[in-house]
């Protein structure tokens, strides 16, 4: 693969991985001489090297200072060097629009890649080197063979002028179409980083900087003067209450004075009131003096028979004591006496209770006497009975005899039982597995209902109405067809249609017709119904012995993957041919070109796919046609029919056995009831006889008993004379006991009558001295009254007095703690002249206080802070003003270099888009279009909203448009993107450009036009680097000799760099041209 021009320049772009050291070598000798070099502009590109990158294994590109257009078809790899340079160059991924992850851009398998890229430098050359891993995503950078960060190779591409992230310097194939989404602003500034002066786009920013600055300034200065204007209307409102909380403060003053005066009135009140108090008490305690001394005689008198009444009274007690405790001993003796009377009581019961106990002894001994005769004469009667020994043994061995047969039908019963609970057993097992099986019949009709409604309501209607057909009906094949193992599901499935799967199969035609009738006209239900073949096919053999084809790998056929009613299997081996269908595995897949050369096969299946075979009637050609097997979705739920019939054979077989054990069981229950009814009547029988037998020995035991009982009773005779005796005894120890209680008892009563008749007598004489005492009393009792009187007066002017020296206490401190003075400190020189101009009484202070106090009250809501902040507010207006004007000279000295700073950016701005706007219009003039590039803004002032717009016009029958993303097609975008690129591309401000297929949606005509126009702009000598991508090129195109053409190619019939000869290439194409 070769690129050439009239230069003789080569550059090669290798695809693959045939690349050889010496080729290598060949590639990276660079620019043929210094002549060469001199024509590129600083910045540019001298050389490319891609290692392990995207499509390339090793490549080595050599652009030319001008156009270099680079052509290959899709795929081959053109992108991947547009790729190579802006990552080459520490750009984002996100600029190319394609794997955010920089890991990604490495060829597939590749653990690194390497990207090289020389620049052109007048001080010498800069090559920067980047390796990229893929295991951490991380990059290795390299600026002239040191290694670095990639923040200095940004500065460096920076220094060159480099912008790969401006869509006006490089635009990647992802990118084109966001090239007319760009607003105004932002193609503004794209302009100016590319073909403006360095300054230009620092200034641009600075001025939007000094605009949202003076912006800021701005509205400073309206707050400020907002804020000045309303402090001083607010400071203009609070004057007038200002004066009004002065005049206030001098009603305050007096209130407070007369508040300072009023306690000094009220103590020099208090105090002349004090005095008069103490005179009263004086007076009192005179009289009080006088009235004790009048009654002091009768009071001693009163006093002589209180110490008269003291020792009668003491011994008036002394004698109540006594006789309570005389009366205390009586009660003690008269307890004793009762506590003996109770004890003769007790002797003499018990006696009684010996005679009784007598009275029935004897009665006893009667009554067992009589019980003997009795027992004699029973006995005499028994002894004439016949013996019932013999019966008795009778009895006991048939009773023996049933016991042994019950035993054994309870033996019976229990292996019944035993084998009862076995069969139980087993049911619930079978019933488990036949409802596991059920179930998933019922997931079969699950998806039946999902996929085809219809079918699964006829299915219903089908189940519930069976006894109207004749012969057999078959539910849809999906459900009665149970596939032997899950993996061979997919082949049946495969091999048999869903209409087929979803229909019924009748034995008989009328049973189809009727069921037809029923569901598809009656319901309306879509349905399908298949009659089965009337000469059943289930059992045809088929074509081939299975054993002759096992050594293509085949191993069984279709027929024996599945089990089905039989109907089923003869409509399928009658209309799909199950019974001649082969299946394989890998083996019959890898030797598909010999299988499909044996004769009788149709179609056959391989482990994953389906082949269907056809050989023609003429030519005996076979055509060959194969699809995927795609995975079961309905049969892959499989059910053994026959292991289902089996386990519901078995469930009947349990449920007659389990019915047989019960019907056994219920036999042995009657026979044994039998037997116990019987032993019953034997044990009745025995008992009856035991009694009789056993009736005579416990008659004689019975007598002997009773004569043993006799001899004791006798034996134990009570005497009641001795008894008799005993008793009279111990009530005579009794009675003398009681004597000597009562001789104590009597002195007890004597000695209380005594000190009863003491203290009556000392009662008496404590009366009279008692009467005496009250007459005297009552004679001191006017006087006592007027005495006690004047002691209350007394204590009560004593309390008025002393409650008066405190409170003139209290008031004196509150006085001169009001006016703030010391207690050894007098009245202050001042407060005696303010005072003396103010009332002396207290009425008259209350009086002025009320006046003073409605006057202050009048001036409501005013306080201290109304004046405070009047004075605060009048500092704040002075300071605002003084800052305000400072902050207005700022802004006018900042308007000042805005507009030196605007005339420094506006002015070559506008020379700038003037000279684009003329190479744009001259572009468009060419093609026979009109196109403008103009200057936008809405306000002047608004540097953050200026704009470069893009107008075009394509048909001479319409007006000028704004460039946008959707008002123009594809091909007008690309045709005004590509032409405004070139117009910024003579202005050769930055050192390359990158278009990636921008003339893909271009028109045979406008695509020459603009081709014309990129070749005679781009290969001038004034002009920088430029790459133009495209896949392909029109006809009889124009080119120049600057132009540096790079074939890319790719594919595994390339020819190795080393074996290219470009002089033979030419050769051949000059004999084909000679031949055409």
């Amino acid at each position: 693969m070769a690129t050439f021009s009239k230069k003789r320049r080569q550059s090669h772009v290798k695809s693959g991985s045939q690349s050889t050291n010496n080729v290598a070598d060949m590639f990276l000798r660079g620019p043929t001489n210094v002549e060469e070099e001199g024509r590129f502009v600083e910045g540019s590109i001298l050389r490319l090297t891609m290692k392990n990158f995207l499509t390339y294994d090793y490549s080595v590109l050599f652009p030319g200072p001008n156009l270099n257009m680079i052509v290959g078809a899709n795929g081959t790899g053109k992108s991947s060097i547009v790729c190579a340079i802006c990552l080459g160059l520490a750009g984002k991924t996100a600029i190319l629009g394609r794997g955010d992850k920089v890991g990604l851009y490495v060829k597939r398998g590749c653990n690194k890649g390497f990207i090289e890229i020389m620049l052109y430098k007048a001080g010498g050359n800069v090559v920067i080197n980047r390796e990229i891993h893929v295991e951490n995503n991380q990059s290795l950078w390299m600026l002239n063979e040191r290694h670095c960060n990639q923040k200095a190779v940004e500065e460096e591409v920076k220094s060159l002028r480099i912008q790969v992230s401006n869509l006006c310097q490089f635009l990647p194939q992802e990118k084109v179409g966001e090239f007319a989404k760009m607003s105004k602003i932002e193609l503004l500034e794209a302009t100016e980083k590319s073909v403006g002066p360095p300054e230009m786009y620092e200034y641009h920013c600075e001025l939007k900087n000094f605009r949202n600055k003076e912006r800021e300034l701005e509205n400073v200065v309206k707050e400020k003067v907002s804020f000045l204007e309303k402090a001083k209307q607010r400071n203009d409102r609070n004057k007038h209450d200002v004066n009004r909380y002065y005049e206030k403060k001098r009603h305050l003053d007096v209130i407070e004075l007369l508040d300072k005066k009023k306690p000094w009135v009220e103590y020099e009140t208090t105090r002349k009131e004090c005095e008069g108090a103490k005179k009263e008490r004086d007076d009192a305690k005179k009289q009080l003096s006088a009235l004790k001394q009048a009654q002091a005689p009768m009071l001693r008198k009163i006093q002589l028979i209180d110490n008269q009444l003291k020792p009668t009274e003491a011994q008036i007690k002394a004698k109540t004591v006594a006789i309570k405790e005389a009366s205390l001993k009586c009660k003690q003796k008269q307890e004793q006496l009762d506590r003996k009377h109770k004890e003769i009581e007790d002797i003499k019961q018990t006696q009684r209770l010996k005679q009784m106990e007598e009275e029935d002894h004897q009665k006893r001994i009667s009554n067992t006497r009589r019980t003997i005769e009795d027992l004699k004469a029973e006995l005499a009667k028994v002894a004439d009975q016949p013996d019932v020994t013999p019966r008795i043994n009778a009895v006991n061995l048939e009773l023996r005899n049933i016991r042994e047969e019950r035993a054994k039908l309870e033996g019976e019963k229990g292996d019944l039982r035993r084998e009862k609970e076995n069969l139980h057993a087993e049911t619930r097992m079978l019933l488990r597995k036949l409802s596991d099986m059920n179930n998933m019949m019922n997931a079969k009709e699950e998806k039946l209902r999902g996929r085809h409604r219809d079918t699964h309501t006829a299915l219903q209607w089908l189940r519930q109405n069976r006894q109207l057909f004749v012969g057999n009906v078959h539910e849809p094949m999906m459900l009665v067809i149970n596939v032997k193992d899950h993996r061979f599901a997919k082949f049946v499935e495969n091999h048999i249609s869903f209409h087929d799967l979803r229909a019924f199969v009748f034995q008989k035609k009328d049973d189809m017709e009727r069921f037809m009738t029923e569901v598809r006209d009656k319901m309306n239900l879509k349905v399908n119904s298949i009659s089965a073949p009337e000469d059943s096919c289930s059992r045809r053999p088929p074509s081939r012995n299975i054993e002759s084809l096992r050594r293509f790998g085949f191993f069984t056929y279709l027929r024996e993957m599945f089990d089905a009613p039989d109907e089923v299997m003869s409509y399928l081996c009658h209309q799909y041919k199950v019974h001649d269908v082969p299946v394989g595995n890998d083996q019959t897949k890898a030797m598909i070109k010999t299988v499909i050369e044996e004769p009788y096969l149709r179609v056959l299946y391989t482990t994953d796919e389906r082949y269907t075979l056809k050989r023609s009637y003429y030519s005996n050609k076979i055509s060959t046609s194969n699809s995927a097997v795609h995975p079961s979705q309905y049969l892959i739920i499989t059910v053994d029919a026959e292991e289902k019939r089996l386990l519901e054979q078995q469930m009947k077989s349990c449920e007659l056995k389990l019915r047989d054990i019960d019907e056994r069981i219920k036999a042995l229950q009657a026979e044994a009831a039998s037997l116990d009814r019987r032993d019953n009547e034997l044990l009745a029988e025995k008992k009856h006889l035991c009694e009789v037998k056993g009736k005579k020995r416990q008659l004689e035991q019975k007598i002997s008993t009773k004569q043993d009982s006799l001899r004791q009773m006798e034996k134990s005779v009570i005497n009641l004379q001795n008894i008799e005796e005993e008793t009279k005894a111990k009530i005579a120890v009794v009675n003398a006991e009681k004597v000597s209680i009562i001789t104590v008892f009597l002195a007890q009563i004597k000695l209380r009558s005594k000190l009863t008749m003491e203290k009556v007598y000392l009662a008496l004489e404590s009366v009279g001295l008692m009467g005496e005492k009250s007459k005297l009393e009552n004679d001191c009792r006017d006087g006592a009254s007027e005495l006690k009187t004047t002691e209350q007066k007394c204590s009560r002017l004593e309390q008025r007095k002393v409650q008066l020296t405190e409170q003139c206490r209290g008031l004196l401190k509150r006085a001169m703690s009001i006016c703030k003075m010391r207690p050894d400190e007098s009245l202050p020189e001042d407060l005696r002249n303010a005072f003396s101009k103010l009332p002396d009484t207290l009425d008259e202070i209350d009086a002025m206080l009320n006046e003073e106090r409605s006057r202050a009250e009048c001036f409501t809501g005013l306080s201290e802070n109304v004046v405070d902040e009047y004075n605060k507010r009048e500092q704040e207006i002075k300071h605002l003003e003084k800052e305000l004007e400072d902050e207005s000279s700022a802004l006018n000295t900042y308007r000042q270099n805005i507009s030196e700073a605007k005339e420094r950016w506006l002015n070559p701005l506008k020379q700038l888009v003037e000279q684009i706007n003329d190479k744009f219009s001259d572009f468009f003039r060419s093609m026979q279009c009109a196109g403008e590039v103009d200057l936008h803004s809405e306000n002047e002032e608004e540097y953050d909203k200026y704009g470069i717009r893009i107008r075009v016009k394509f048909h001479s029958s319409t007006q000028l448009h704004e460039l946008t993303a959707y008002h123009q097609s594809g091909g007008e975008r690309s045709v005004s993107t590509m032409l405004y690129l070139m117009a910024l591309q003579e202005l050769n401000r930055c050192p390359f450009r990158v278009v990636d297929e921008i003339n893909q949606g271009m028109d045979p005509v406008n695509e020459r036009r603009v081709f014309d126009i990129v070749v005679r702009t781009a290969c001038k000598e004034t002009t920088s680097q430029y790459f133009f991508i495209t896949p392909k090129l029109l006809q009889n195109l124009q080119y120049a000799d600057e132009m540096t053409v790079l074939c890319v190619h790719n594919g595994s019939q390339m020819l190795p760099p080393n074996q290219w000869d470009e002089r033979e290439f030419i050769k051949r194409c000059d004999q084909r041209k000679a031949v055409a």
